[in-house]
C-alpha cells in the first residue's frame, strides 16, 4: 500500500459518529480506486460502482428513495445485502451522473451507517452548474502522488523511514536519506511507476509507464473539450506542461505555440479543474491572508516531478549528482519541494504560493510561503551562503516574526541573521528531504527560537554572550 497517509485518514473517517459521504479528489492515475479497494477488505460488504458503465448508472438515473437504491445496487452485482454488516459503497466516476452528487445527502441523512466513498473528474466544472450539490453533508479529500516517506516504505528503506521521522533529524542518516530523495526525485511519485521499481529496481524500464501515463491524460481531452478547438488547445497544454514546470510562464504562446493567451489561459484552468497542474499566483504581503495576485504571472506546478524530469530528457543529469540545485537550473528540486509540500495537505483549498516583490528600484523573489498558524513563514529552495538570500532577507524585513526556512542539500541548522537595514531573524536550514515534515519542525523550530531567546536574555544578564548558530 503505497498512499499510507491517505490510507490512515480514511480509516480515521471511518470511526467518525459523524462521518459524512466522503469525495475523493486527485487527478487521474494517482492510485484512488486502488486505495479504496485495499480499504474496503476491512468491510463485510463492497461494492465497486463505475458510473461510466450504463448498467451502474442506471439505478442512480432512477433514484427515488436510498434504501431502495442499496437494495438495487446490490441486486444488480448479485451480491446478499445485510443490513446488519459493515458496507462501503465506492462510487467512482460520479461526474457521469451529476444527480448522484445530490444523492449522496440521503446516505448521510437516512443510511449514515454505510459507509459512502465518491470520486471523479473536473468535479468542478459540475459545482459551476444548475446542480443540487449537497452542502455540508459530504466531506473531501485529497488524493496526491507517492510522497517520499511513503516512497522510502514502498521500496523497502524501512530503516531509513524510521531514521526520516526522528526529530531533529541525527546526521548520521543524511548521505543514506539525501542519496534516496535523488532517486525519489528521478522516478517521482506516480503509484505504477514506484510500484514497479519497488519490484524490479531498474529505472531503465519506466519509461513505457511514463508514456503510458501521458497518453492517458491526452485520452481524457474527449471529456474535457466540448469541441476540436479545445481538444487541440488541451493536448498541446498536457504535451507542454511537463516541459514548463516550476517556471513562471504567460499565457499567450504558451509551450512555444501560436495560440492566444484566452485559449491557453481556459485549457491550463481546464487541467487545473483535472488536478494535473495547479496555477501558483504571488503573494506580496509578508502576513495574512494570502491573496494571490491574478494580475501577475503564475508558476506552474505539474502533477509530478517524475514525469518532468522524464519528459525533459534530464533524468540522466540527476544521477550522481551531490546538489538537486545544481540540475536543470534548480527548477527540480524547486518544483519537487512544491509537491512536496502539497503531500502533507489533504484538503481541496490546499494550494501552494510564494512571494514576489516587483518594483524598479528592487526586484526580489521567494519560492515558497507556508502558513504556519498565524505566520506566513518564507520558503527558500536555495544552495550557497546565507549573504546570498536578498529577497529572504527583503520579505523579512516586513514580516512580523522572525521564523525562515531554506531546504537545500545541508544539514540541519539554524542561524540568526541581520539584514543589511537591521532586522533580526532565524533561518532553519533542513536538508531537503525533510520538506513533508515541515508542520512537525516548525514547532520545534518555533521552540528553539524560544528558547535561545531566554538563553540569551539570562546569559546577557550575566555578562555573558551565547553563540549565533547550531
Amino acid at each position: 500500500m503505497f498512499l499510507r497517509k491517505v490510507f490512515h485518514h480514511l480509516q480515521s473517517w471511518s470511526l467518525r459518529e459523524d462521518r459524512k459521504p466522503l469525495v475523493l479528489r486527485g487527478a487521474r492515475q494517482v492510485g484512488k480506486t486502488t486505495l479504496v479497494n485495499e480499504f474496503s477488505k476491512q468491510f463485510s460488504q463492497y461494492l465497486y460502482l463505475n458510473l461510466e458503465k450504463e448498467e451502474d448508472k442506471k439505478p442512480f438515473e432512477e433514484f427515488t428513495n436510498v434504501d431502495l437504491l442499496i437494495q438495487t445496487l446490490f441486486l444488480d452485482k448479485n451480491k446478499p445485502y445485510d443490513v446488519n454488516k459493515s458496507t462501503l459503497i465506492f462510487i467512482d466516476e460520479i461526474q457521469e451522473v451529476p444527480k448522484a452528487l445530490n444523492i449522496l445527502r440521503y446516505f448521510f441523512e437516512d443510511r449514515p451507517d454505510v459507509h459512502v466513498i465518491a470520486a471523479g473528474s473536473l468535479l468542478e466544472s459540475l459545482f459551476n452548474r444548475k446542480i443540487s450539490f449537497p452542502v455540508g453533508r459530504v466531506e473531501f479529500l485529497v488524493v496526491r502522488p507517492v510522497s517520499f516517506d511513503e516512497f522510502l516504505l514502498a521500496i523497502g528503506e524501512t530503516i531509513a523511514a524510521e531514521q526520516f521521522h526522528v526529530i531533529p533529524f541525527a546526521d548520521f542518516a543524511f548521505d543514506k536519506l539525501l542519496s534516496l530523495f535523488h532517486l525519489y526525485a528521478i522516478i517521482g511519485g506516480m503509484p505504477e511507476v514506484v510500484q514497479s521499481y519497488a519490484k524490479d529496481k531498474n529505472i531503465t524500464t519506466l519509461g513505457e509507464i511514463y508514456h503510458s501515463l501521458i497518453q492517458a491524460y491526452l485520452d481524457d481531452v474527449e471529456k474535457y473539450a466540448e469541441n476540436t478547438s479545445e481538444k487541440n488547445y488541451i493536448r498541446h497544454c498536457i504535451q507542454s506542461v511537463f516541459i514548463e514546470a516550476g517556471k513562471r510562464i504567460t499565457f499567450e504562446g504558451f509551450g512555444k505555440s501560436n495560440y492566444g493567451r484566452r485559449e491557453m489561459g481556459e485549457s491550463l484552468r481546464t487541467l487545473e479543474k483535472a488536478m494535473l497542474v495547479q496555477l501558483v499566483y504571488p503573494n506580496t504581503d509578508a502576513t495574512l491572508p494570502v491573496l494571490p495576485d491574478k494580475r501577475k504571472s503564475p508558476k506552474l506546478q505539474a502533477l509530478d516531478t517524475g514525469l518532468l524530469n522524464f519528459f525533459s530528457g534530464i533524468q540522466k543529469d540527476i544521477i550522481g549528482t551531490k546538489d538537486l540545485n545544481l540540475v536543470h537550473h534548480g527548477l527540480v528540486i524547486e518544483h519537487l519541494v512544491g509537491q512536496e509540500l502539497l503531500a502533507c495537505q489533504y484538503d481541496t483549498l490546499s494550494e501552494l504560493s510564494f512571494w514576489v516583490r516587483e518594483k524598479k528600484s528592487s526586484q526580489a523573489e521567494v519560492d515558497y510561503i507556508f502558513r504556519y498558524n498565524s505566520k506566513l513563514i518564507p520558503i527558500e529552495v536555495k544552495s550557497g551562503a546565507t549573504g546570498k538570500l536578498k529577497s529572504l532577507h527583503m520579505y523579512m524585513d516586513n514580516a512580523p516574526h522572525k521564523m525562515a526556512v531554506r531546504f537545500c542539500a545541508s544539514k540541519l541548522n539554524i542561524t540568526k541573521i541581520i539584514t543589511p537595514v537591521g532586522t533580526e531573524y532565524f533561518l532553519l536550514t533542513l536538508p531537503y528531504f525533510l520538506v513533508c515534515k515541515i508542520n512537525e519542525y516548525l514547532p520545534w523550530f518555533e521552540n528553539e527560537i524560544e528558547h535561545r531567546y531566554v538563553l540569551q536574555a539570562t546569559l546577557a544578564s550575566k555578562g555573558f554572550t551565547h553563540g549565533n548558530s547550531k
